[in-house]
């Protein structure tokens, strides 16, 4: 079997693991979201991705199958024995754990939640379900295994609201308050196990729903204490919800934004939706990082809140000061670099298109100056600034949603051209010294960053147009 072949036929993967148990003698059994799926008769995922408890050497069969189906087998975790097997292009994924207690349903019974404490044998159909997990899939319902499920582990409090996001189930009165008793400690869990949670969460369908659950049992305080602080931080006139009713309604925004992106933009829309599929970071798209840009992009409100001698509420420089916030938020959290550089950027640059609205009618100048602030940006920080406005219905609000939406629907194929071509000055930096007579350094470079926006501008097109250029602002300089 070709790892291109199971990619496209689940019974051919578990074909090959139930033929590698049998040879091998390490018992296995399905586990996780590919058993939950098929009860469900959810469609089946785009990638593979099965989850066995082995009776057993996982690492022999990790490399059984790794052999057999021309995939790559490696350790996840030395201490509890746990391996993965991928395919050629992470075309399925299989992770295998060692059984857990003297039988599987003492295994099943350290779970967290009933419906993911449910088992099949290998060929997919025959269930083990020693905590009725099916009866609770049917009735949509999330409950706890035991009275210590969320103890056990802290990190289980945010999956109860990442599943309730993904699936839409009701969270029974029982488990939500043992959730609640064990959010607190989450504070001794590690940044990059909650960064995981929370990742899978905002990624959700259901993600406000989600993060509610956050709320009411008492987590966000404990792992997003910043957007917690949000909470009552009343704002001016303008708005009409306080700082966290309104992230929550420009994250809202955004999510719809995302899936039907044509009323508010046009013809821009399937050039936009090209760019928010990008892959990113930390297994998120530059879309699904943008939800995360959305929570955190009024995250310094707290902090800056000001009031003015007419009594007007201000928040000066949030902007900046919530780049630097969630930087450092996502780096408590152990996010990759590039995540944490994308999320301070849009948060740096959300007010920006805001601004630029009651400059209109913009000059190609101005458009650039705009695009190349916000580099690599340019974008989806238009996006969110769309959503942040869609989120602020108080004094005035319909003019100036009508004004900000004509203006992004003008400057999103601007930011689409720039992203995908920008403008290329058509000299180099030392053949312009050269002409010049002046040496490198910065005075050259300010000059380069001036022909750059006046190619945009369409004012220079030529070696020969750069170098008068160049000159004319080398003698106003």
């Amino acid at each position: 079997m070709t790892a291109e072949g199971s990619a496209h036929d689940p019974d051919s993967l578990l074909g090959v693991l139930r033929a590698l148990s049998d040879e091998t003698g390490q018992r296995a059994w399905l586990v996780g979201g590919a058993v939950r799926d098929r009860i469900l008769a959810r469609p089946p995922r785009p990638t593979l991705d099965y989850d066995l408890t082995v009776d057993g050497d996982t690492r022999a069969l990790a490399r059984a199958l790794a052999r057999r189906a021309d995939g790559h087998a490696f350790a996840l975790s030395e201490e509890f024995g746990a391996w993965r097997v991928t395919g050629r292009g992470d075309s399925w994924q299989v992770d295998l754990t060692p059984l857990v207690g003297e039988t599987l349903a003492q295994d099943l019974g350290r779970r967290d939640l009933t419906i993911n404490a449910i088992a099949s044998e290998l060929d997919g159909e025959t269930l083990i379900d020693p905590c009725d997990g099916a009866a609770d899939l049917a009735a949509r319902s999330l409950r706890a295994v035991g009275e210590h499920s969320f103890s056990a582990d802290p990190l289980r409090v945010l999956r109860l609201a990442r599943f309730h996001a993904e699936l839409g189930f009701k969270i029974q009165p029982r488990t939500e308050s043992l959730a609640r008793a064990s959010a607190p400690m989450l504070a001794d869990i590690a940044g990059e196990r909650i960064l995981q949670e929370l990742r899978q969460l905002i990624v959700a369908d259901r993600v406000l729903s989600g993060l509610e659950v956050l709320e009411r049992i008492g987590a966000t305080a404990v792992v997003l204490p910043e957007l917690h602080a949000l909470r009552g931080i009343q704002q001016s006139d303008y708005h009409h919800l306080d700082v966290y009713a309104h992230t929550l309604a420009t994250l809202e925004h955004l999510v719809e934004l995302e899936r039907d992106p044509q009323p508010v933009f046009g013809a821009a829309s399937g050039g936009l939706w090209d760019v928010l599929q990008e892959p990113l970071a930390n297994e998120l798209t530059r879309g699904e990082a943008l939800r995360l840009g959305a929570l955190l992009h009024d995250i310094a409100k707290p902090q800056t809140q000001g009031v003015r001698p007419d009594g007007r509420i201000t928040f000066y420089a949030h902007d900046s000061a919530g780049a630097e916030q969630s930087a450092e938020i996502l780096t408590r959290l152990r996010a990759s670099e590039r995540l944490i550089g994308y999320t301070a950027a849009v948060t740096r640059h959300h007010l920006r298109l805001g601004f630029l609205v009651h400059e209109q009618p913009l000059s190609k100048r101005e458009v650039y100056r705009y695009l190349h602030a916000c580099d690599p940006v340019e974008v989806d920080v238009t996006v969110l600034s769309v959503a942040d406005r869609l989120a602020t219905r108080g004094r005035n609000a319909e003019r100036a949603v009508t004004e900000h939406l004509e203006l992004a629907r003008r400057i999103l194929p601007a930011a689409l051209q720039f992203r995908a071509a920008p403008p290329r000055v058509p000299i180099r930096g030392d053949d312009l010294a050269r002409e010049l007579g002046i040496a490198p350094g910065p005075r050259l470079g300010e000059i380069l960053a001036e022909l750059a926006e006046a190619v945009y501008a369409g004012e220079v097109a030529s070696y020969q147009d750069a170098v008068a250029h160049a000159r004319t602002q080398l003698e106003a300089r």
